[in-house]
């Protein structure tokens, strides 16, 4: 049995049409501009009555959601906090750690992988984002400083020996022993990102030959402009901008980066450079004062205002509380990005950063049946996940 969107606003994403998508084993079967579909007396029809229709979004960067954080250490914080995500249009995930204890660190990859294994994950989990705990203590953020510590070979092989399905892994490049780490990841297919790092140009173009390939949410927990001895020094931000093949994340809530900040990024990074994540905590829809980043035994109390998460003493954020659907209605309404280009970095962007671009972030045909429905203020009306409707608002 076939479903069939009709009258759909497409965005594939690398254009806009209106048309008709067609939905058969789980898969995009045809994708026909204007009334050119030919319905059959068996079909699922969806009348999308102008609606915009794109891929499902990719989140590459988040901590949870919905009042639970992916390091609680159950099932259900890894379940509930994937789904909260998938509400608001997110199809595929990386659920994503913060530095911790090894214990704590163990238990929780464990039961991320054990979850990614079953058959009924909404969203698909496609792996997990180590965000530490090799960083920079000057950059720590939100960071918990008892667990940033140096890379030694010997600690985070054992790490990848216990979760092989590590996709990115954020470190400060400056480090010693950071340089090993990346060219490590490279040879083991993992994403080396740059993140919460003090780090100056000469040390970023150093990590772009040693395996790095990603900025963790840019501009934030990260050096800029320094002065030492009179003399200036470009930090990891100023850096990022300079070199073309640094895809960044960017964390595109209004609140972490002002909207002209977002535009620059653009201007420079455009599209292709660009990785829209909410670096989400426990506190993502939810209307809450207080909350907790990190695990609940073990993480810290943030305050909630303004539409994100402050440490109480306000040196920093604690993370953000947006999803996915606030970033691109950030990017499209504040930064003035076209609407195309504001899903593509939600999309295609990540897929192709996690080399799965022939499957996920695209309406063509052959692609996953990971489809969602939104209107003009990028809120979310349908869910589809591998041909399967999971949530539905017309």
């Amino acid at each position: 049995m076939r479903t069939v969107f009709i009258n759909s606003g497409i965005i594939s994403p690398f254009r806009k049409f209106t048309g008709s998508v067609v939905v058969e084993g789980g898969k995009i079967d045809e994708v026909l501009p204007g009334e050119n579909v030919k319905l059959l007396d068996t079909d699922i029809v969806i009348d999308a009555k102008g609606l915009y229709l794109s891929p499902g979004f990719i989140e590459l960067h988040t901590h949870g959601g919905g009042g639970h954080d992916f390091m609680d250490g159950t099932e259900e914080a890894i379940s509930e906090g994937c789904r909260l995500h998938m509400r608001h249009g997110v199809t595929a995930v990386l659920p994503t750690t913060l530095s911790s204890s090894e214990e704590e660190l163990y238990r929780n990859l464990a039961l991320i992988e054990k979850a990614a294994a079953g058959c009924e994950n909404i969203p698909e989990i496609l792996g997990v984002h180590l965000e530490g705990p090799y960083f920079s203590p000057e950059q720590n953020a939100a960071q918990d400083k008892r667990h940033i510590k140096l890379p030694k070979p010997e600690e985070y092989k054992q790490i990848y020996r216990n979760c092989q399905s590590i996709k990115i892994w954020s470190v400060a490049p400056e480090l010693p022993g950071a340089m090993e780490m990346g060219r490590w990841l490279r040879s083991n297919g993992i994403i080396a990102s740059i993140g919460h790092s003090n780090a100056v140009y000469e040390d970023i173009v150093k990590a772009r030959e040693n395996g790095y390939t990603m900025l963790t949410h840019f501009f934030n927990g990260m050096s800029r402009l320094i002065r030492k001895d009179a003399k200036m020094y470009l930090g990891v931000s100023e850096s990022g901008l300079c070199f073309d093949d640094l895809v960044a994340e960017v964390i595109a809530d209004g609140c972490h980066l002002p909207p002209c900040l977002l535009k620059l990024i653009y201007k420079v990074k455009g599209a292709d450079g660009i990785c829209l994540v909410t670096d989400s905590m426990r506190a993502a829809g939810q209307d809450v004062s207080t909350s907790i980043l990190g695990s609940i035994a073990n993480g810290q109390r943030v305050e909630i205002e303004d539409g994100v998460a402050y440490m109480p003493d306000r040196t920093s954020f604690g993370g953000s509380i947006a999803t996915a659907d606030r970033l691109v209605r950030t990017m499209y309404t504040m930064a003035d990005v076209p609407l195309c280009d504001a899903v593509k970095m939600m999309t295609v962007t990540p897929a192709r950063m996690l080399g799965i671009d022939n499957r996920l972030g695209k309406i063509v045909p052959g692609a996953d049946a990971d489809i969602i429905l939104f209107d003009e203020g990028i809120n979310i009306k349908l869910v589809m996940a591998k041909g399967k409707i999971w949530m539905c608002e017309l």
